[in-house]
């Protein structure tokens, strides 16, 4: 089926939004992005690039872009939280050669995606609050200011609190993980090179890796805690605070966190798949559709992956719900499965008693040791698969 003419409607300027809008176009639709804020901006935090996430920035001709403005992590680094010693490294420049890992600002993935909106024509509308979704035939998005917009297609990339998931879903009940994270980007005086440190504590861990050609290092620090902590990205906390949290953490973890001047806090909820990811021609992706907790950092992978099906299965089908039921079938077992391995990650990093946490540090030495390349390969499953190649 032919896009050409068809007018989408993408809810969200975000990764998900804008990799979206330049699929749809690619694929013959005149597109027009709906975003709430004043203008395409990010918060100032890190993410990671797998090659599966690559892939779509690779067909999406921005791969250039992205080298010059992010970090290839060479290795990942699994050490203990009181003095940094090294338990097991993950090297990715030996194990996994031709593969690609890269460490990016956030806001310079949003950049990259916006520019390349632009330079190809796409309309991006500010200040549009959607107030709800109508799905059916011919859907229609109400905003806030009492306008409506229609279009033939509307895909809602609007991330957690999603006005599209709801109309499509109802209201779901996400749950407290009992997990808070603190995110922080530093200037890298401490000289951290081209790979992510990972240290592993009781009950908490914490995530480092360099940005900007390794000037800046960004930093996720997860703690268990009984105490609710609201959910989202933009809530601020004392930087005293989180080093107060992880006092407990020595060598090089402690010398990032004594560089934390402004630190974000955000409590970790767990949100249910959505069983309905599309309903006439109204679609969801990203968060909208399956929100994941940040243990194998894949949210901004599995919205790119989405994007790129989304447009490639609308492209390939004889009609528009032929293409959405596509776009579900191909993508939502996937995220399940993905979700599931984030879930399940965090545990590993927590241990809380001295002889369970040295004999799993044992293991996972041991493991490197006699079987290096399985270590760094047993998520082949996750990095390999490749949504543009069929």
């Amino acid at each position: 089926m032919s896009l050409n003419g068809q007018k989408a409607i993408v809810i969200g300027a975000g990764i998900g939004g804008l990799a979206a809008a330049l699929g749809l176009q690619a694929s013959g639709a005149e597109v027009t992005v709906l975003e709430q804020a004043e203008a395409i901006t990010e918060v100032g935090a890190g993410l990671q690039i797998s090659p599966n996430g690559l892939a779509v920035i690779q067909k999406l001709g921005l791969a250039d872009g992205l080298a010059k403005t992010a970090v290839r992590a060479e290795a990942v680094n699994l050490r203990s939280h009181m003095r940094g010693d090294l338990v097991l490294r993950l090297d990715l420049a030996r194990h996994a050669a031709d593969q690609k890992f890269y460490c990016v600002h956030r806001s310079d993935l949003i950049s990259l995606l916006a520019g390349a909106v632009r330079d190809r024509g796409i309309q991006v509308r500010l200040l549009q609050k959607v107030k709800s979704v109508e799905a059916g035939p011919d859907p229609v998005v109400h905003l806030a200011n009492g306008a409506r917009i229609e279009g033939d297609l509307v895909v809602g990339a609007d991330g957690l609190h999603s006005r599209t998931r709801v109309a499509l879903n109802g209201d779901d009940a996400p749950f407290f993980t009992g997990q808070a994270a603190w995110r922080a980007v530093v200037p890298n005086d401490p000289g951290l090179g081209p790979e992510v440190q990972l240290f592993m504590g009781p009950g908490q861990h914490m995530v480092c890796y360099p940005l900007r050609g390794g000037d800046l290092v960004n930093i996720v620090a997860v703690r268990e805690q009984a105490d609710w902590t609201a959910e989202g990205w933009t809530h601020s906390d004392d930087p005293d605070n989180l080093r107060a949290a992880f006092a407990g953490f020595g060598g090089l973890a402690r010398d990032l966190l004594a560089c934390v001047d402004k630190v974000g806090l955000w409590g970790l909820f767990r949100h249910p798949v959505a069983e309905h990811w599309h309903s006439g021609r109204v679609a969801l992706l990203g968060d909208a559709a399956h929100p994941t907790l940040p243990f194998m950092a894949q949210g901004a992978n599995m919205a790119l992956e989405d994007a790129w099906v989304l447009a490639d299965a609308l492209s390939k089908a004889g009609t528009d719900g032929e293409g959405l039921w596509h776009y579900q079938q191909r993508r939502r077992d996937r995220a399940v499965r993905v979700i599931a391995a984030a879930n399940n990650n965090a545990w590993k990093y927590h241990l809380r008693q001295p002889p369970v946490r040295g004999l799993a540090h044992l293991a996972l030495r041991v493991g490197g040791m006699l079987a290096p390349r399985h270590m760094v390969r047993q998520f082949d499953w996750i990095y390999r698969h490749d949504v543009t190649a069929g």
